[in-house]
Protein backbone atom coordinates (compact mmCIF):
# COMPACT_ATOMS: atom_id res chain seq x y z
CA UNK A 1 0.00 0.00 0.00
CA UNK A 2 1.23 3.49 -0.86
CA UNK A 3 -0.18 6.59 0.78
CA UNK A 4 1.24 9.70 -0.82
CA UNK A 5 0.86 13.35 0.12
CA UNK A 6 -0.65 15.51 -2.57
CA UNK A 7 2.66 16.97 -3.66
CA UNK A 8 4.13 13.51 -4.26
CA UNK A 9 0.99 12.37 -6.04
CA UNK A 10 1.71 14.84 -8.83
CA UNK A 11 4.48 12.56 -10.06
CA UNK A 12 2.12 9.57 -10.07
CA UNK A 13 -0.93 10.95 -11.81
CA UNK A 14 -1.23 13.53 -14.51
CA UNK A 15 -3.20 16.66 -13.70
CA UNK A 16 -6.79 16.59 -14.99
CA UNK A 17 -6.72 17.77 -18.59
CA UNK A 18 -9.76 20.00 -18.48
CA UNK A 19 -8.63 22.49 -21.11
CA UNK A 20 -11.20 22.32 -23.89
CA UNK A 21 -10.10 21.41 -27.38
CA UNK A 22 -13.16 23.25 -28.67
CA UNK A 23 -14.92 26.13 -26.96
CA UNK A 24 -18.65 26.87 -26.86
CA UNK A 25 -19.51 29.56 -29.40
CA UNK A 26 -21.78 32.45 -28.29
CA UNK A 27 -22.84 33.10 -31.90
CA UNK A 28 -23.83 29.48 -32.41
CA UNK A 29 -25.73 29.45 -29.12
CA UNK A 30 -27.61 32.57 -30.22
CA UNK A 31 -28.45 31.00 -33.59
CA UNK A 32 -29.82 27.92 -31.82
CA UNK A 33 -32.04 29.97 -29.50
CA UNK A 34 -33.28 32.06 -32.45
CA UNK A 35 -34.16 28.87 -34.33
CA UNK A 36 -36.14 27.63 -31.32
CA UNK A 37 -38.02 30.93 -31.01
CA UNK A 38 -39.06 30.71 -34.68
CA UNK A 39 -41.33 27.76 -33.84
CA UNK A 40 -43.71 30.34 -32.33
CA UNK A 41 -44.69 28.26 -29.33
CA UNK A 42 -43.20 25.09 -27.93
CA UNK A 43 -46.01 24.53 -25.47
CA UNK A 44 -46.40 20.84 -24.64
CA UNK A 45 -50.06 20.91 -25.73
CA UNK A 46 -49.29 22.65 -29.03
CA UNK A 47 -49.23 20.81 -32.34
CA UNK A 48 -47.07 17.70 -32.53
CA UNK A 49 -47.52 17.42 -36.31
CA UNK A 50 -47.33 20.94 -37.77
CA UNK A 51 -44.09 21.12 -39.79
CA UNK A 52 -43.25 24.68 -38.76
CA UNK A 53 -44.96 25.60 -35.50
CA UNK A 54 -45.27 23.91 -32.14
CA UNK A 55 -43.59 21.36 -29.91
CA UNK A 56 -43.44 18.61 -32.53
CA UNK A 57 -41.56 20.73 -35.05
CA UNK A 58 -39.14 21.90 -32.36
CA UNK A 59 -38.40 18.36 -31.19
CA UNK A 60 -37.81 17.15 -34.75
CA UNK A 61 -35.48 20.08 -35.33
CA UNK A 62 -33.54 19.23 -32.15
CA UNK A 63 -33.19 15.62 -33.27
CA UNK A 64 -31.97 16.81 -36.66
CA UNK A 65 -29.33 19.01 -35.01
CA UNK A 66 -28.07 16.01 -33.05
CA UNK A 67 -28.10 14.06 -36.33
CA UNK A 68 -25.85 16.64 -38.00
CA UNK A 69 -23.40 16.40 -35.11
CA UNK A 70 -23.48 12.60 -35.31
CA UNK A 71 -22.74 12.69 -39.04
CA UNK A 72 -19.83 15.05 -38.46
CA UNK A 73 -18.20 12.75 -35.89
CA UNK A 74 -18.66 9.55 -37.86
CA UNK A 75 -21.66 8.30 -35.95
CA UNK A 76 -20.35 8.93 -32.43
CA UNK A 77 -23.89 9.86 -31.32
CA UNK A 78 -26.98 7.67 -31.45
CA UNK A 79 -30.09 9.82 -31.74
CA UNK A 80 -33.40 8.48 -30.47
CA UNK A 81 -36.66 9.50 -28.88
CA UNK A 82 -38.47 8.06 -25.88
CA UNK A 83 -42.15 8.71 -25.27
CA UNK A 84 -44.96 8.06 -22.83
CA UNK A 85 -48.39 9.47 -22.15
CA UNK A 86 -49.04 11.67 -19.13
CA UNK A 87 -52.10 13.41 -17.76
CA UNK A 88 -52.69 15.83 -14.93
CA UNK A 89 -54.27 19.18 -14.04
CA UNK A 90 -52.24 20.88 -16.79
CA UNK A 91 -53.12 18.22 -19.37
CA UNK A 92 -56.51 16.84 -18.31
CA UNK A 93 -57.03 14.99 -21.61
CA UNK A 94 -53.54 13.55 -21.54
CA UNK A 95 -50.58 14.28 -23.83
CA UNK A 96 -47.73 12.31 -25.32
CA UNK A 97 -44.41 13.45 -23.88
CA UNK A 98 -41.38 12.92 -26.10
CA UNK A 99 -37.76 13.33 -25.01
CA UNK A 100 -35.03 13.62 -27.65
CA UNK A 101 -31.79 11.87 -26.66
CA UNK A 102 -28.34 11.79 -28.22
CA UNK A 103 -26.17 9.07 -26.68
CA UNK A 104 -22.37 9.11 -26.84
CA UNK A 105 -21.47 5.58 -25.79
CA UNK A 106 -18.61 5.09 -23.35
CA UNK A 107 -15.60 2.91 -24.09
CA UNK A 108 -15.57 1.34 -20.61
CA UNK A 109 -18.84 0.43 -18.93
CA UNK A 110 -21.51 1.99 -21.18
CA UNK A 111 -24.05 1.84 -18.37
CA UNK A 112 -22.03 4.41 -16.39
CA UNK A 113 -23.83 7.55 -17.52
CA UNK A 114 -23.52 11.33 -17.26
CA UNK A 115 -26.65 13.21 -18.35
CA UNK A 116 -26.90 16.86 -19.41
CA UNK A 117 -30.43 18.14 -19.99
CA UNK A 118 -32.60 21.14 -20.76
CA UNK A 119 -36.33 21.38 -21.47
CA UNK A 120 -37.44 22.36 -24.94
CA UNK A 121 -41.06 23.32 -24.10
CA UNK A 122 -42.18 26.89 -23.40
CA UNK A 123 -45.24 28.72 -22.04
CA UNK A 124 -46.82 32.15 -21.47
CA UNK A 125 -48.79 33.55 -18.53
CA UNK A 126 -51.63 31.03 -18.80
CA UNK A 127 -50.06 27.60 -18.49
CA UNK A 128 -52.93 26.15 -20.55
CA UNK A 129 -52.46 28.61 -23.46
CA UNK A 130 -51.00 26.43 -26.22
CA UNK A 131 -51.59 28.83 -29.12
CA UNK A 132 -50.09 32.23 -28.22
CA UNK A 133 -46.49 32.97 -29.11
CA UNK A 134 -44.26 31.68 -26.33
CA UNK A 135 -40.67 32.41 -27.40
CA UNK A 136 -39.11 30.70 -24.38
CA UNK A 137 -35.71 32.13 -25.29
CA UNK A 138 -34.19 31.86 -21.83
CA UNK A 139 -36.74 29.44 -20.32
CA UNK A 140 -35.55 27.15 -21.60
CA UNK A 141 -34.13 27.83 -25.03
CA UNK A 142 -30.92 28.61 -23.19
CA UNK A 143 -30.72 25.14 -21.63
CA UNK A 144 -31.68 23.47 -24.91
CA UNK A 145 -28.99 25.40 -26.78
CA UNK A 146 -26.45 24.51 -24.07
CA UNK A 147 -27.17 20.79 -24.45
CA UNK A 148 -26.83 20.89 -28.24
CA UNK A 149 -23.64 22.97 -28.00
CA UNK A 150 -22.16 20.59 -25.42
CA UNK A 151 -22.75 17.75 -27.87
CA UNK A 152 -20.97 19.71 -30.60
CA UNK A 153 -17.98 20.41 -28.37
CA UNK A 154 -17.61 16.88 -26.98
CA UNK A 155 -18.52 14.89 -30.11
CA UNK A 156 -15.60 12.78 -31.30
CA UNK A 157 -13.90 12.59 -27.91
CA UNK A 158 -13.79 9.23 -26.14
CA UNK A 159 -14.71 8.60 -22.53
CA UNK A 160 -14.92 5.71 -20.12
CA UNK A 161 -18.56 6.53 -19.36
CA UNK A 162 -21.51 7.29 -21.60
CA UNK A 163 -22.83 10.83 -22.11
CA UNK A 164 -26.56 11.37 -22.67
CA UNK A 165 -27.63 14.72 -24.14
CA UNK A 166 -31.33 15.18 -23.40
CA UNK A 167 -33.96 17.62 -24.70
CA UNK A 168 -36.99 17.24 -22.44
CA UNK A 169 -40.67 18.05 -22.99
CA UNK A 170 -43.46 18.75 -20.54
CA UNK A 171 -41.47 20.57 -17.85
CA UNK A 172 -43.98 23.39 -17.57
CA UNK A 173 -46.91 20.96 -17.34
CA UNK A 174 -45.52 18.77 -14.56
CA UNK A 175 -41.82 17.89 -14.95
CA UNK A 176 -42.97 15.04 -17.19
CA UNK A 177 -39.93 15.02 -19.46
CA UNK A 178 -37.72 14.71 -16.40
CA UNK A 179 -39.87 11.86 -15.11
CA UNK A 180 -39.65 10.11 -18.47
CA UNK A 181 -35.86 10.53 -18.53
CA UNK A 182 -35.44 9.20 -14.98
CA UNK A 183 -37.70 6.21 -15.62
CA UNK A 184 -35.80 5.49 -18.85
CA UNK A 185 -32.51 5.53 -16.93
CA UNK A 186 -33.91 3.10 -14.38
CA UNK A 187 -35.42 0.77 -16.98
CA UNK A 188 -32.16 0.60 -18.94
CA UNK A 189 -30.06 -0.03 -15.87
CA UNK A 190 -28.04 3.16 -16.22
CA UNK A 191 -25.72 3.86 -13.31
CA UNK A 192 -26.11 7.62 -13.33
CA UNK A 193 -22.95 9.39 -12.20
CA UNK A 194 -24.53 12.83 -12.59
CA UNK A 195 -27.59 14.54 -14.02
CA UNK A 196 -26.94 18.20 -14.94
CA UNK A 197 -30.20 20.08 -15.45
CA UNK A 198 -29.82 23.47 -17.13
CA UNK A 199 -32.89 25.67 -16.83
CA UNK A 200 -32.76 29.46 -17.33
CA UNK A 201 -29.02 29.84 -17.90
CA UNK A 202 -28.80 32.73 -20.36
CA UNK A 203 -29.47 36.14 -18.77
CA UNK A 204 -27.36 38.46 -16.63
CA UNK A 205 -29.70 41.40 -15.87
CA UNK A 206 -31.98 40.85 -12.90
CA UNK A 207 -35.45 42.06 -12.04
CA UNK A 208 -33.90 44.97 -10.13
CA UNK A 209 -31.56 45.94 -12.98
CA UNK A 210 -28.52 44.46 -11.30
CA UNK A 211 -26.03 42.76 -13.62
CA UNK A 212 -24.55 39.44 -12.47
CA UNK A 213 -22.35 38.06 -15.24
CA UNK A 214 -19.68 36.25 -13.23
CA UNK A 215 -21.78 33.78 -11.24
CA UNK A 216 -23.97 30.75 -11.81
CA UNK A 217 -26.15 29.12 -9.19
CA UNK A 218 -25.96 25.35 -8.74
CA UNK A 219 -28.78 23.92 -6.61
CA UNK A 220 -28.36 20.59 -4.82
CA UNK A 221 -29.99 18.50 -2.13
CA UNK A 222 -27.95 17.39 0.89
CA UNK A 223 -29.75 14.33 2.21
CA UNK A 224 -31.09 12.13 -0.58
CA UNK A 225 -34.83 12.55 -1.02
CA UNK A 226 -34.86 8.86 -1.94
CA UNK A 227 -33.46 7.73 1.42
CA UNK A 228 -35.71 5.64 3.61
CA UNK A 229 -36.00 6.29 7.34
CA UNK A 230 -33.18 3.91 8.24
CA UNK A 231 -30.77 5.48 5.75
CA UNK A 232 -31.78 8.95 6.92
CA UNK A 233 -31.08 8.06 10.54
CA UNK A 234 -27.69 6.62 9.56
CA UNK A 235 -26.76 9.80 7.70
CA UNK A 236 -27.90 11.87 10.67
CA UNK A 237 -25.72 9.78 12.98
CA UNK A 238 -22.63 10.22 10.79
CA UNK A 239 -23.18 13.94 10.13
CA UNK A 240 -23.44 13.58 6.37
CA UNK A 241 -26.29 16.02 5.78
CA UNK A 242 -24.04 18.19 3.60
CA UNK A 243 -22.40 15.31 1.71
CA UNK A 244 -25.06 13.34 -0.15
CA UNK A 245 -24.25 12.46 -3.77
CA UNK A 246 -25.96 15.54 -5.22
CA UNK A 247 -24.22 17.87 -2.78
CA UNK A 248 -20.93 16.11 -3.66
CA UNK A 249 -21.74 16.85 -7.32
CA UNK A 250 -22.30 20.54 -6.60
CA UNK A 251 -19.01 20.70 -4.70
CA UNK A 252 -17.30 18.99 -7.63
CA UNK A 253 -18.66 21.58 -10.05
CA UNK A 254 -17.46 24.35 -7.74
CA UNK A 255 -13.97 22.81 -7.67
CA UNK A 256 -13.90 22.49 -11.47
CA UNK A 257 -14.83 26.16 -11.82
CA UNK A 258 -12.02 27.16 -9.46
CA UNK A 259 -9.51 24.97 -11.32
CA UNK A 260 -10.54 26.52 -14.65
CA UNK A 261 -10.44 30.31 -14.09
CA UNK A 262 -10.56 30.87 -17.86
CA UNK A 263 -14.25 29.93 -17.73
CA UNK A 264 -14.83 33.03 -15.64
CA UNK A 265 -17.64 31.82 -13.40
CA UNK A 266 -18.01 31.62 -9.66
CA UNK A 267 -20.26 28.77 -8.57
CA UNK A 268 -22.85 29.86 -6.02
CA UNK A 269 -23.60 26.42 -4.55
CA UNK A 270 -27.09 26.84 -3.14
CA UNK A 271 -27.81 24.28 -0.44
CA UNK A 272 -31.38 23.38 -1.42
CA UNK A 273 -32.69 21.23 -4.28
CA UNK A 274 -34.05 24.16 -6.31
CA UNK A 275 -35.24 27.72 -5.99
CA UNK A 276 -37.44 28.33 -2.97
CA UNK A 277 -40.70 26.42 -3.29
CA UNK A 278 -40.01 25.39 -6.90
CA UNK A 279 -38.67 22.38 -8.78
CA UNK A 280 -37.15 21.33 -12.07
CA UNK A 281 -36.48 18.37 -14.32
CA UNK A 282 -33.73 17.08 -12.04
CA UNK A 283 -36.31 16.45 -9.29
CA UNK A 284 -37.45 13.06 -10.68
CA UNK A 285 -33.80 11.95 -10.85
CA UNK A 286 -33.38 12.91 -7.19
CA UNK A 287 -36.46 10.88 -6.33
CA UNK A 288 -34.74 7.80 -7.80
CA UNK A 289 -31.53 8.48 -5.89
CA UNK A 290 -29.43 9.78 -8.79
CA UNK A 291 -26.92 12.61 -8.17
CA UNK A 292 -28.56 15.61 -9.81
CA UNK A 293 -28.25 19.40 -9.72
CA UNK A 294 -29.82 22.41 -11.38
CA UNK A 295 -27.81 25.16 -13.05
CA UNK A 296 -29.52 28.55 -13.19
CA UNK A 297 -28.46 32.15 -13.70
CA UNK A 298 -26.89 34.22 -10.95
CA UNK A 299 -29.88 36.57 -10.93
CA UNK A 300 -33.36 36.18 -12.41
CA UNK A 301 -35.76 38.55 -14.15
CA UNK A 302 -39.29 37.34 -13.51
CA UNK A 303 -40.76 39.70 -16.12
CA UNK A 304 -39.07 37.43 -18.66
CA UNK A 305 -40.46 34.14 -17.34
CA UNK A 306 -43.92 32.70 -18.10
CA UNK A 307 -45.20 35.98 -19.48
CA UNK A 308 -47.44 37.03 -22.36
CA UNK A 309 -45.56 39.29 -24.77
CA UNK A 310 -46.67 42.81 -23.83
CA UNK A 311 -45.69 46.24 -22.53
CA UNK A 312 -47.58 47.73 -19.58
CA UNK A 313 -46.82 51.18 -18.17
CA UNK A 314 -43.48 51.14 -19.94
CA UNK A 315 -42.58 47.75 -18.46
CA UNK A 316 -41.66 45.09 -21.03
CA UNK A 317 -42.73 41.49 -20.43
CA UNK A 318 -41.71 38.38 -22.33
CA UNK A 319 -38.94 35.84 -22.75
CA UNK A 320 -37.22 37.10 -25.89
CA UNK A 321 -33.77 36.69 -27.43
CA UNK A 322 -32.78 40.33 -27.01
CA UNK A 323 -32.86 39.99 -23.20
CA UNK A 324 -30.17 37.29 -23.18
CA UNK A 325 -26.39 37.37 -22.74
CA UNK A 326 -24.81 34.78 -25.04
CA UNK A 327 -21.17 35.16 -23.94
CA UNK A 328 -22.47 34.35 -20.44
CA UNK A 329 -24.39 31.34 -21.77
CA UNK A 330 -21.18 30.18 -23.44
CA UNK A 331 -19.39 30.28 -20.07
CA UNK A 332 -22.14 28.24 -18.39
CA UNK A 333 -21.88 25.80 -21.29
CA UNK A 334 -18.11 25.61 -20.81
CA UNK A 335 -18.56 24.76 -17.13
CA UNK A 336 -21.02 22.00 -18.02
CA UNK A 337 -18.60 20.67 -20.63
CA UNK A 338 -15.70 20.63 -18.17
CA UNK A 339 -17.86 18.80 -15.63
CA UNK A 340 -19.09 16.26 -18.16
CA UNK A 341 -15.57 15.71 -19.45
CA UNK A 342 -14.18 14.92 -16.01
CA UNK A 343 -17.04 12.77 -14.74
CA UNK A 344 -17.32 10.76 -17.97
CA UNK A 345 -13.56 10.16 -18.02
CA UNK A 346 -13.21 9.32 -14.33
CA UNK A 347 -13.99 5.96 -12.77
CA UNK A 348 -17.23 5.53 -10.87
CA UNK A 349 -17.35 6.76 -7.28
CA UNK A 350 -16.72 4.14 -4.58
CA UNK A 351 -20.00 2.46 -3.67
CA UNK A 352 -19.33 2.72 0.07
CA UNK A 353 -16.70 4.24 2.34
CA UNK A 354 -16.48 3.09 5.96
CA UNK A 355 -14.65 4.53 8.95
CA UNK A 356 -13.30 2.97 12.13
CA UNK A 357 -11.61 4.94 14.86
CA UNK A 358 -13.75 5.32 17.93
CA UNK A 359 -11.65 5.87 21.06
CA UNK A 360 -8.54 6.39 18.94
CA UNK A 361 -6.34 9.25 17.76
CA UNK A 362 -6.23 7.68 14.28
CA UNK A 363 -8.94 6.83 11.76
CA UNK A 364 -8.99 3.77 9.53
CA UNK A 365 -10.72 4.32 6.19
CA UNK A 366 -11.71 1.52 3.85
CA UNK A 367 -13.75 1.48 0.68
CA UNK A 368 -15.01 -0.65 -2.18
CA UNK A 369 -12.65 -1.19 -5.10
CA UNK A 370 -13.65 0.61 -8.29
CA UNK A 371 -12.99 -0.94 -11.74
CA UNK A 372 -10.55 1.18 -13.73
CA UNK A 373 -9.31 3.23 -10.77
CA UNK A 374 -5.56 3.87 -10.81
CA UNK A 375 -5.66 5.33 -7.31
CA UNK A 376 -7.96 6.77 -4.70
CA UNK A 377 -8.09 10.26 -3.21
CA UNK A 378 -8.87 10.24 0.51
CA UNK A 379 -10.26 13.60 1.63
CA UNK A 380 -10.92 14.96 5.09
CA UNK A 381 -11.90 18.18 6.83
CA UNK A 382 -12.76 19.40 10.30
CA UNK A 383 -16.33 18.66 11.25
CA UNK A 384 -17.18 22.37 11.39
CA UNK A 385 -16.11 22.96 7.75
CA UNK A 386 -18.12 22.50 4.55
CA UNK A 387 -15.37 21.88 2.00
CA UNK A 388 -12.53 19.36 1.92
CA UNK A 389 -9.26 20.82 3.18
CA UNK A 390 -6.83 17.87 3.26
CA UNK A 391 -6.21 14.79 1.21
CA UNK A 392 -3.91 11.91 0.28
CA UNK A 393 -3.54 9.74 -2.79
CA UNK A 394 -3.61 5.99 -2.10
CA UNK A 395 -2.43 3.39 -4.61
CA UNK A 396 -2.46 -0.38 -4.45
CA UNK A 397 -4.98 -0.61 -1.62
CA UNK A 398 -8.58 0.08 -0.65
CA UNK A 399 -7.86 1.25 2.87
CA UNK A 400 -5.76 3.81 4.67
CA UNK A 401 -4.93 4.92 8.20
CA UNK A 402 -5.08 8.67 8.84
CA UNK A 403 -2.70 9.30 11.71
CA UNK A 404 -3.78 11.95 14.21
CA UNK A 405 -7.06 12.48 12.39
CA UNK A 406 -9.66 11.92 15.10
CA UNK A 407 -12.89 10.53 13.64
CA UNK A 408 -15.00 12.43 16.19
CA UNK A 409 -13.67 15.73 14.89
CA UNK A 410 -13.47 15.11 11.13
CA UNK A 411 -15.51 14.20 8.08
CA UNK A 412 -13.84 11.86 5.59
CA UNK A 413 -14.60 10.78 2.02
CA UNK A 414 -12.96 8.99 -0.90
CA UNK A 415 -12.93 9.57 -4.68
CA UNK A 416 -11.67 7.17 -7.36
CA UNK A 417 -8.94 8.52 -9.66
CA UNK A 418 -8.17 7.62 -13.28
CA UNK A 419 -4.64 7.36 -14.73
CA UNK A 420 -4.94 10.87 -16.16
CA UNK A 421 -6.02 12.32 -12.81
CA UNK A 422 -9.74 12.62 -13.50
CA UNK A 423 -11.67 12.08 -10.26
CA UNK A 424 -15.10 10.72 -9.43
CA UNK A 425 -17.46 12.32 -6.98
CA UNK A 426 -16.45 11.95 -3.34
CA UNK A 427 -18.28 9.24 -1.43
CA UNK A 428 -18.86 10.25 2.19
CA UNK A 429 -17.53 7.96 4.89
CA UNK A 430 -19.91 6.26 7.32
CA UNK A 431 -19.68 3.82 10.17
CA UNK A 432 -17.92 0.50 9.65
CA UNK A 433 -20.14 -2.58 9.85
CA UNK A 434 -20.16 -4.06 13.35
CA UNK A 435 -18.79 -7.57 13.71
Amino acid sequence: MKILPLCAAATLLASPALAQTKAPDPARLKATVEALVRFGTRHTLSSATDPKRGIGAARRWGAAEFGKIAKGCGGCLTVETVADRFSGPRAPDGVEIVDVLAIQKGMGDPDEVVIVAGHIDSRVSDVMDATSDAPGANDDGSGTALVIEAARVLAGETFDGTIVYALLSGEEQGLWGGKLLASTAKARGWKVRAMLNNDIVGNTVGQNGRIVADRVRVFSEGIRSSEDQKAGLTRRATGGEDDGPSRALAKKIDTIAQENPQIGLDVFAVRRPDRFGRGGDHTPSLELGYPAVRFSVGIENYDQQHQDLRTENGRVYGDTVDRMDFPYLARVTALNVATIRELAAAPAAPATVSLDGALSMDTRVFWDAVPGAAAYHVYWRRADAQDWTDGRIVTGATQAVLTDVVVDDHFIGVAAVAKDGMESLVTFGGMAPRK
